[in-house]
């Protein structure tokens, strides 16, 4: 990515100094970020992961209250438990902590997973659509992120965002 970066700014930097007659540059850029955040596909893309694992993370709920209730009742009746029953919901509680960290951890692990995937396919996409959008209106040169500046004139992400919005 940053050779990329470099080589096109050394490919301007050459034809803005070379002694020929030089034609017009035309220049954009592109936020990705934005693009990805504000489209419709990164919308859905975002409530499809959502619903995917809506259950999961209710059970995580669930779990995770039903252990704060088991903490509470040691915390209150603890004192007043005989030794036997109070080691027994120290283990119980215990138990549960793993038990809940564990799934946590699968669930984490999971739901990224599936990010990275539904990202990826998304940022193909973005990509095609920034490259049609861009051979369509004559761009010698878009670039995304990082770039230190660039200027409102150059700047092509809400045109972009309205041709990845209107595609299919």
């Amino acid at each position: 990515m940053n050779n990329t970066i470099i080589r096109a700014a050394a490919l301007i930097l050459l034809m803005v100094f070379s002694n020929g007659v030089m034609a017009e540059v035309k220049i954009g850029y592109v936020n990705f970020g934005k693009l990805m955040e504000q489209s419709k596909q990164g919308e859905s893309v975002r409530k499809s992961l959502e619903a995917e694992f809506r259950g999961r993370d209710q059970e995580l709920s669930v779990s995770r209250d039903a252990i704060l209730k088991l903490e509470e009742k040691l915390k209150n009746d603890g004192s007043i438990m005989s030794e036997a029953n109070r080691v027994k919901l120290e283990r119980d509680i215990l138990s549960k902590k793993r038990d809940h960290n564990r799934q946590r951890d699968e669930y984490r692990e999971d739901i990224n997973i599936r990010r990275n995937e539904e990202v990826a396919s998304l940022q193909k996409k973005v990509y095609e659509v920034i490259k049609q959008y861009s051979e369509k209106n004559q761009f010698d040169l878009v670039l995304t992120q990082p770039v230190l500046y660039a200027s409102p004139t150059v700047e092509i992400t809400d045109q972009v965002l309205a041709e990845l919005n209107s595609a299919n």
